[in-house]
C-alpha cells in the first residue's frame, strides 16, 4: 500500500508515522507514506496557494492550479483511488476503510482555509470522504485517522490481523469488553467465564456483551444488526 498526501503541511503527516504501530510497519516495509507540497508547484513568486473567493465572502479559496499540478505529478499505480477529505463527503466507516484496503494506493487532498476551487473536484474527480458533520482547520487529522484505519487491515501492521478482525464495528458490533492482570482489582472481578479456559463458552460470552453494549451505546447500529441477523 502507498499512501500519497498531498499537504500544505507535510511535517504533520511525517511526524505522526513515526511512532508506535505505524512507525514499525513502515520500518517493515508493509506500506509507505509520502507527501507532496503543492506550494513547490505553484506559479507565484511567493508560494502562494490561495486567493480570495469570487463572489466575496470570509476566507481564503485554495486555487485549483497548485493541487492540480502536484496531484498529477504523482506516479499512480493501476490499482489507484484517490480521496478527497472533505466535511462534504460521505462519513468515514469501517465498510468504507474495508473498500479502500483494497487498493495499492491511496491518493490524498487535504485542504485549508474556506476549501478547495471547485474545478480542483472537476478535474480530478476525488472519492469525497468525511469524519463527520463538523469541521476541522485543515485535511491533515482526517488523513491521518484514514492511514491509521486502512494500515491496520494490511497484513503486517498488527502483530496479528485477526486483530483487526475482533475491532469494533467489523461485525457491526461494539467491541466485547477485555480484561487483564490482575484478576481481582478495587473489588472488580474478571468474569470467570473468560478464565476456565472453554473458547465455545468465552466466544458466545463475548458475542453476547458486544451485543448487549450495541444496544445501549449505539441503538442505530443494534438495529441493523438485528435486521440483518434476525
Amino acid at each position: 500500500m502507498i499512501f500519497d498526501v498531498l499537504t500544505l503541511f507535510p511535517e504533520m503527516i511525517q511526524e505522526h508515522c513515526k511512532h508506535s504501530i505505524l512507525k514499525r510497519a513502515l520500518e517493515k516495509g508493509v506500506f509507505s507514506v509520502n507527501t507532496i507540497n503543492p506550494r513547490d508547484f505553484t506559479l507565484n513568486k511567493h508560494r502562494k496557494v490561495d486567493d480570495t473567493p469570487y463572489g466575496g465572502g470570509a476566507g481564503m479559496v485554495l486555487m485549483a492550479q497548485p493541487y492540480v499540478d502536484a496531484y498529477e505529478s504523482v506516479e499512480r499505480c493501476e490499482n489507484s483511488v484517490t480521496v478527497m477529505l472533505s466535511p462534504q463527503g460521505e462519513p468515514l466507516n469501517d465498510k468504507i476503510v474495508n473498500e479502500l484496503a483494497q487498493y495499492e494506493q491511496i491518493v490524498m487532498l487535504c485542504g485549508h482555509y474556506e476549501g478547495f476551487d471547485e474545478r480542483i473536484r472537476e478535474i480530478i474527480k476525488p472519492r469525497e470522504i468525511s469524519l463527520g458533520d463538523f469541521v476541522l482547520t485543515g485535511g491533515e487529522l482526517p488523513a491521518l485517522c484514514l492511514i491509521d484505519a486502512v494500515s491496520r487491515k494490511i497484513e503486517g501492521t498488527l502483530g496479528k490481523i485477526e486483530s483487526a478482525d475482533e475491532d469494533s464495528f467489523s461485525n457491526g458490533l461494539i467491541e466485547y469488553p477485555h480484561y487483564t492482570k490482575p484478576r481481582e482489582y478495587r473489588g472488580l472481578q474478571v468474569p470467570e467465564v473468560l478464565l476456565n479456559g472453554n473458547h465455545k463458552e468465552i466466544n458466545e460470552f463475548r458475542l453476547q456483551q458486544s451485543i448487549e453494549r450495541t444496544k445501549i451505546k449505539r441503538p442505530d447500529l443494534y438495529e441493523k444488526y438485528i435486521k440483518t441477523c434476525g
